[in-house]
């Protein structure tokens, strides 16, 4: 028999909180990430607006040592630290001792780019023959497994220690990885999550492909529109998310807090086939996807009364709402309350499930579902399949019961996860 799965610790660094108690306010709120950056007027980009963490002196201080932090500037390692270390710690656990690792706890933190900077670093000194000048750190800091290794390096888990990378969907992946390692058995505890790196060198093949915002350089928190009949493309943003998921029985023996209960998910890909392509989605995969992580989750589609979309504010999202209301067989007023937090904190790309995934439980401990901004506009062909009471414009009182939680990558790949009230 599956063992049954819970959250116990969640952290975050997102651009609108790098705590759970500034995020879950700023959320609770409406309040918005997204600023103007200097650094990209300069370089001449038509969207010079993001969402990136607000990183202090403190935070480093507080979660690396002045050796950790020597030559350190991979942004998506030190914003999934920061997440990481925090989740951790939310969920109580210890620190494994100095001799003997922590065999029943592993990790399973995802990234798309990683240490990007660093790498334009190590080529400009390569490129000048200074080869020397890089440094001790310099191979860590650019390997796609750096954030698992660093944190690892923090925490000395025992268990299965990995970094996974599937673009947008990377971060709700990881948790459903980290979920059959616990559901099998074959763990107690896992920490799950996925960072994404920040900057110029991230962003600027998203500006070439002109899929961002060019006309709200003066606006920036009014740029990013999910679900708006005047959206205009997503608003580039980073960060991390992590969460602590653990066995019922572990959590329970060690008299744990609970956020909630992961029932199960689903993982698919449309094969780039159909209408999917390497930027859209196969509606017939994420159709499926839908359905499949239903029927693993063990329940019936009328159960979910809370979906959190992956919704990045572009035209795709009238054909995301639509896929939902033919995968649940749900519409109108009888579909779930829906929301998207992107137009808070942008779409942090690799990280975006996983930050997401912590505004989303967040929902279960605040008893509200957070509300959509910058949609007084809803999209005519979203209105058609849904009622708008469905779409709340501000945070609502009401305690989510079972919550489904969908990203959708480049690449055409999918990963739907069921949360329930525990």
């Amino acid at each position: 028999m599956a063992e049954r799965v819970v959250i116990t610790g969640l952290g975050v660094c997102a651009p609108n909180g790098i705590s759970l108690e500034a995020f879950g306010n700023a959320m609770a709120n409406g309040e918005s990430g997204i600023r103007f950056i200097p650094e990209l007027e300069e370089l001449r980009f038509g969207c010079q607006i993001a969402g990136r963490p607000e990183v202090t002196e403190n935070h480093l201080n507080h979660h690396f040592t002045s050796l950790q932090r020597r030559d350190l500037n991979a942004t998506g390692i030190i914003y999934g630290v920061i997440a990481g270390t925090d989740a951790w710690n939310n969920a109580g656990l210890p620190i494994a001792s100095p001799e003997l690792p922590d065999w029943d706890s592993g990790i399973v933190f995802g990234a798309g780019t990683l240490g990007v900077a660093k790498f334009r670093e190590a080529v400009r000194l390569i490129d000048a023959q200074n080869v020397r000048r890089l440094g001790s750190t310099a191979v860590i800091q650019t390997m796609a497994s750096g954030i698992s290794a660093y944190l690892n390096g923090v925490l000395g888990c025992g268990n299965q220690v990995t970094t996974n990378s599937s673009a947008c969907t990377t971060g709700t992946e990881a948790i459903l990885m980290a979920y059959d390692r616990i559901a099998t058995g074959n763990a107690k505890r896992m920490l799950a999550g996925s960072c994404s790196d920040s900057g110029p060198y991230v962003w600027g093949g998203f500006d070439a492909l002109r899929i961002l915002p060019r006309n709200y350089n003066d606006s920036p928190n009014k740029a990013s529109r999910p679900m708006s009949a005047s959206a205009a493309g997503f608003v580039p943003g980073s960060g991390a998310g992590a969460l602590v998921l653990e066995s019922l029985v572990s959590a329970e023996e060690r008299g744990a807090k609970i956020y909630a209960e992961v029932l199960g998910g689903s993982i698919n890909s449309g094969g780039q086939r159909g209408d999917g392509s390497m930027t859209a989605p196969n509606s017939q995969a994420v159709q499926r996807c839908i359905v499949q992580a239903v029927r693993n989750s063990g329940i019936r589609n009328s159960d979910i009364d809370t979906i959190n979309g992956h919704l990045t504010a572009t035209a795709k999202d009238a054909l995301e709402i639509e896929n939902w209301c033919e995968a649940l067989g749900r519409s109108g007023e009888d579909f779930p309350l829906i929301n998207s937090f992107k137009g808070q904190i942008g779409h942090c790309l690799s990280a975006a499930g996983s930050i997401e995934c912590v505004a989303a439980l967040l929902q279960f401990e605040k008893n509200s579902i957070f509300g959509n901004i910058n949609c007084e506009d809803l999209h005519p062909q979203i209105v058609e399949k849904v009622d708008e009471s469905k779409i709340p414009q501000k945070t609502v009182d009401y305690g989510p019961k079972i919550l489904a939680k969908s990203s959708f990558g480049f690449g055409d790949v999918n990963a739907c996860v069921i949360f329930k009230e525990y």
